[in-house]
């Protein structure tokens, strides 16, 4: 594609187009690259500024490269940049606008549906992907913890719950290309706010909750909900794909956005709730340690929903997935069905069974909201004491690390404080800050719970004091392949670190006395 016709793509026009010869504007662009290590002969490079560092500072790089030009805001620098340099208002959505250019529109050609929320994205978007391939229906998916396309999956390995507009829809476009109709992506507040799924053309909008979380990039909590809700501003009606796609926002009636984000939906509302009326509600609940009952009332039908997902906030994303995938006319049956299959997600209330005889559960709950319900969902399953393992993220939201401390304190019997990502942080302050709130509700360090930065001897510890009927909860880190320490990620797995610990621990002589 001509340099020239993807710059026509933009929807702000370029501000300044240094050293841009009409020989450059009529090149043929061979692709494109936000990461200079990732640039080639021929390809315009995008220069976005990112936590830690600027892509200007890759101009040279790109250079040397081959790239034929680079986009970005205003020079930083009054040195001349050594290729041919755009100057754009706002790179980001400069980016969006020339990767849907140079994929040629994908969503356009795609049942687009977004997921969003604090809690429960990625298990609702994959519930989504599963009822419409049960349906028939080649899909794909993009979430934090994988992705899928016509029935084939593999891991996140990116950190990324919401990948960069260009990588967004060089998938979509792989998508279409290989016959999907369907599109389930994970929408974070960080991919919305930073335009990443700009261009995403989203058919159906979902949201599970919106609680504390992110306030170290959103600042506000109104700054994150007003985030959130422009999945929902992007919902249009008017644009018909011919792809029988209905347009329609899926509200959570029971939590307290639903107020809120309605007046934002400029399209039909489809609610979902267990304690409020509803048009897509669940009744009857029961709650068991391997599975979970109940029955869903839709506007016009009933099913019973047989499901191995454990707790009531599962429901709840249940209910979400149902409302979404009910609205494209998908059959309940095949709805109904599709649940009963799902085994889970990866690093969701996932067991790790090595013959203990304790229960170990690894799960990705890292906000105040999320570890509170997963430890009320396994206190009535869990005859003996409960036993928690977590940390916070270092370089992001302070204001929680009490607030996680505090819910430890209240509905845990004992918890280890430990790394989750500390970047470039302190890690001990980190965990002294998680501390705080676990003290301000009365728990002693060192009798009620313990600091221990390292992952691994914290996760060995709580293994080692658990008894027959405790329950052991790893949380934070669910699915995640890596742990970020100053810039580098290393390799990580709870998964495999639990396994490894608790067949290490089994082939050790113990102690059979109780360890309280």
């Amino acid at each position: 594609m001509q340099l020239h016709t993807l710059l026509a793509a933009l929807a702000q026009p370029p501000l300044q187009t240094a050293h841009v010869s009409d020989t450059i504007l009529t090149s043929n662009i061979r692709g494109l690259a936000y990461d200079s290590r990732h640039v080639e002969a021929d390809y315009l490079f995008i220069a976005v500024p990112g936590t830690h560092t600027d892509g200007q500072r890759f101009l040279d790089d790109a250079t040397r490269k081959g790239a034929l030009a680079a986009i970005g805001e205003q020079l930083t620098s009054s040195t001349t940049p050594p290729l041919p340099y755009i100057v754009v208002p706002d790179v980001r959505t400069a980016l969006a606008d020339l990767a849907c250019a140079f994929y040629d529109n994908p969503a356009q050609q795609l049942c687009t549906i977004g997921v969003t929320g604090t809690d429960g994205k990625t298990t609702t978007s994959n519930l989504i992907s599963l009822i419409l391939e049960q349906a028939g229906k080649q899909t794909g998916l993009m979430t934090t913890a994988n992705f899928r396309l016509n029935g084939r999956e593999w891991e996140n390995t990116t950190r990324q719950s919401t990948l960069e507009a260009l990588d967004i829809q060089q998938l979509l476009r792989r998508m279409h290309t290989e016959g999907a109709t369907h599109a389930v992506i994970e929408a974070t507040s960080h991919g919305l706010e930073l335009q990443r799924v700009r261009g995403c053309a989203f058919d159906v909008a979902v949201v599970t909750n919106i609680t504390h979380e992110h306030l170290d990039f959103h600042k506000t909590l109104a700054a994150y909900r007003r985030a959130k809700a422009r999945l929902f501003e992007m919902l249009d009606s008017s644009h018909d794909k011919g792809l029988g796609c209905k347009t329609i926002a899926i509200l959570n009636r029971d939590d307290s956005s639903y107020e809120f984000l309605k007046t934002y939906c400029r399209v039909p509302i489809l609610d979902y709730g267990i304690d409020t009326p509803a048009a897509v509600r669940a009744v009857e609940i029961q709650l068991r340690a391997t599975s979970t009952r109940f029955r869903v009332v839709l506007p016009d039908a009933e099913a019973i929903i047989e499901t191995q997902l454990v707790g009531r906030f599962n429901v709840s994303n249940a209910l979400a997935a149902i409302a979404a995938t009910y609205s494209q006319g998908i059959a309940l049956s095949d709805i109904a069905h599709a649940l009963a299959t799902v085994k889970g997600v990866a690093g969701r209330m996932e067991r790790i069974d090595e013959g203990q005889h304790y229960t170990v559960i690894v799960d990705y709950a890292h906000t105040p909201d999320s570890l509170a319900k997963v430890l009320d969902t396994l206190r009535p399953i869990t005859k003996g004491r409960i036993i928690v393992v977590f940390g916070s993220a270092g370089e992001r939201d302070l204001q929680k690390r009490p607030a996680m401390g505090h819910i430890a304190a209240q509905k845990a019997d004992f918890f280890v404080i430990t790394d989750e990502d500390p970047r470039e942080e302190d890690r001990e302050q980190i965990l002294l800050s998680i501390a705080a709130g676990a003290e301000a509700a009365g728990k002693i360090n060192g009798r009620d719970f313990l600091c221990i930065a390292d992952r691994t001897t914290a996760i060995a510890t709580a293994f080692h004091s658990a008894n027959a009927d405790d329950t052991v909860l790893l949380a934070g880190k669910g699915h995640e392949q890596s742990i970020i320490m100053g810039r580098e990620k290393l390799p990580w797995d709870d998964r495999r670190i639990a396994r490894e610990q608790l067949q290490q621990l089994l082939h050790t002589p113990q102690d059979t006395s109780r360890r309280d």
